[in-house]
């Protein structure tokens, strides 16, 4: 029984050393803070330790793990926490080093993007990040945020639109942001 305990354990511990990056990122961009992000990852994976039994035999841990930070993120949101994108001083926090092949990382402006996105409704960007930051499809999308993938479609279509037609972003990322 003791094996059995300390092997979930370990299984656990290297899903979570293995994953934090990435949760944290995703968590970042749905919070919009660095210590909410934090929370909304230690609350998610503390979720997801009780029920590792049914999310280690899941065909897919991290689709299972995506839903359980999306169920935690939109209770806090429903509770009227405030979210904030951009705090307004900065200097206390660690930067996120962003991964080789990550061509939004690239931009030398994320700061920009960042305002963007908080000027998105929660669903339309919780589709944006999922869909075109995570790379999900449009099913694996639905079954993260526990909608239809027209609902998807929808907000990440709404979502893209108010991007497009936000003069910040389109300028920051073509003419200042770019070196």
């Amino acid at each position: 029984m003791r094996d059995r305990k300390e092997a979930r354990d370990a299984e656990f511990q290297s899903f979570v050393v293995g994953r934090w990056p990435r949760l944290l990122r995703t968590a970042f961009l749905l919070t919009g803070e660095q210590h909410a992000a934090e929370d909304l990852v230690q609350s998610t994976l503390e979720r997801a330790y009780v029920a590792w039994r049914r999310v280690g035999a899941a065909d897919d841990p991290d689709a299972y793990v995506r839903r359980v930070m999306i169920n935690v993120h939109a209770r806090r949101h429903r509770r009227r926490l405030k979210e904030f994108l951009a705090p307004k001083d900065d200097s206390g926090l660690t930067r996120e080093l962003p991964d080789a092949d990550d061509r939004i990382a690239r931009a030398d402006d994320r700061g920009a993007l960042l305002t963007v996105l908080a000027a998105l409704p929660v669903r339309q960007r919780e589709a944006v990040v999922l869909r075109y930051w995570e790379d999900l499809s449009e099913a694996q999308t639905a079954e993260a945020m526990g909608c239809s993938v027209g609902a998807v479609k929808s907000n990440a279509a709404r979502g893209i639109a108010k991007l497009r037609a936000l003069p910040g972003l389109v300028e920051a990322l073509t003419n200042g942001g770019r070196k």
